[in-house]
């Protein structure tokens, strides 16, 4: 799984390296750097409401700072099960 988080001006603003610490933060703290990856992108003109992340190159969420833990685990709690 690949989660890329903008880091243009706007998504800056709103706080992309908050969201950017804390999903790589949460792949450490859960051993799981050989399933998911955590990656830096710009903008494409999408960003609106938060900070915009594309999961595998498909899907695109906003998200906030306090929502990104909730985040990480609505889309990686069954990796972590795995372990």
């Amino acid at each position: 799984m690949k989660f890329s988080v903008c880091v243009g001006s706007a998504c800056h603003v709103k706080g992309s390296y908050n969201v950017l610490l804390t999903l790589r933060q949460l792949v450490e703290e859960y051993s799981l750097h050989d399933q998911v990856e955590v990656t830096q992108m710009f903008c494409d003109g999408e960003c609106v409401e938060g900070v915009k992340v594309r999961i595998d190159d498909q899907e695109t969420v906003s998200l906030t700072g306090a929502a990104t833990r909730d985040f990480f685990f609505e889309k990686c709690g069954h990796l972590m099960e795995q372990e």
